[in-house]
C-alpha cells in the first residue's frame, strides 16, 4: 500500500553508530552500574513505604490514572505512529517511509524485549517483601536464579517501558529532523521517568528497574537504528533517485 503522503526522496545517509552515540550509551551503562553498586533500592522504598506497605498502592489516581490510563495511552499512540507509515500527517510527511517504519518497530522491539526479560524474572516488586507487609525478602537481581520469596517476574520496571519505548522516535528521526529528535527523546524520557516513579511510589519496582528499562529501550532502539540505517545504505547506490514508496513497492 502506497503512502498518500507526497513521495521525499531519501537524504544524504547519517551513519548510525557513532562515537558520540557509543559513549552517551557507555555513560548510561555506567549510571545505571553505580547505581545497582550504591545499594540504594531498599532506602529509597523506603521513602513510600513502610511495614504497613505503601500508602499509594491502591491510590484512585496512581492505579486508574498513572497506571491503566498511561498505559492505554501509550498504545493509542502507537496505533497513531502506525497509520502514520501509510497516512502521514504535519512533520511526518518529512520522514521518510523506512523512518516511520522504524519509529513503530523499534518501540514495539523495547516492548518485546521488557516483556522477555520480566518472564524469566524471579525479582519480585517491593510490595512482595516484608519490609512492606509482603512475604519476601529482598534479593538483587543480579543473583541469577536466587529467588526471594515473593511473586517474582517485576524486573525491569515494564510500566516505565510505556515511555522509554518511544526512545525509537530519536533514532528514527535524528537522520532528518534532528531537532525534533532532540524534543522527542525528551519527551520520551521525561514520560519514562514520570511512569517509574508513580510506580516506585506505589511499591510496584525499585529505581534499578527503571534505570534498567531506559537503558535497554535505548540499546534496543539503536540496534533497531542501525538494522535500518545498513538496508538503506545497501539499497542506496542503486535506489539514491527513488522515493521510499517506491523502493517499498519494490519490495
Amino acid at each position: 500500500m502506497k503512502s498518500s503522503a507526497p513521495s521525499i526522496p531519501y537524504p544524504p545517509l547519517r551513519p548510525a553508530s557513532s562515537p558520540a552515540l557509543l559513549g552517551w550509551t557507555v555513560i548510561a551503562l555506567a549510571c545505571v552500574l553505580a547505581w545497582d553498586m550504591s545499594a540504594l533500592d531498599m532506602p529509597m522504598a523506603h521513602w513510600f513505604g513502610n511495614r504497613q506497605g505503601f500508602a499509594l498502592q491502591n491510590d484512585w489516581f496512581m492505579v486508574n490514572i498513572a497506571h491503566e490510563g498511561a498505559r492505554k495511552l501509550a498504545w493509542i499512540i502507537v496505533m497513531g505512529l502506525s497509520l502514520a507509515i501509510w497516512w502521514p500527517v504535519g512533520w511526518l510527511r518529512n520522514v521518510p517511509y523506512p523512518r516511520r517504519i522504524q519509529l513503530v518497530v523499534g518501540s514495539l522491539i523495547a516492548l518485546v524485549v521488557m516483556t522477555l526479560i520480566k518472564r524469566i524474572s524471579v525479582t519480585s516488586c517491593p510490595w512482595d517483601l516484608s519490609d512492606f507487609g509482603g512475604v519476601g525478602h529482598y534479593v538483587s537481581h543480579w543473583a541469577w536464579g536466587v529467588t526471594d520469596g515473593g511473586g517474582g517476574h517485576c524486573f525491569p520496571a515494564g510500566h516505565a517501558s510505556a515511555g522509554f519505548a518511544f526512545i525509537s522516535g530519536y533514532f528514527a528521526l535524528r537522520h532528518d529532523l534532528p531537532r525534533a529528535a532532540r524534543l522527542w527523546l525528551a519527551a520520551a524520557l521525561v514520560a519514562g521517568f514520570a511512569l517509574g516513579l508513580a510506580q516506585q511510589m506505589r511499591g510496584a519496582h525499585f529505581m534499578s528497574h527503571t534505570l534498567w528499562t531506559a537503558w535497554l529501550c535505548w540499546t534496543a532502539s539503536w540496534f533497531c537504528d542501525l538494522l535500518t540505517t545498513r538496508r538503506l545504505a545497501r539499497q542506496a547506490p542503486a535506489d539514491t533517485a527513488m522515493s521510499p514508496d517506491e523502493l517499498l513497492a519494490q519490495d
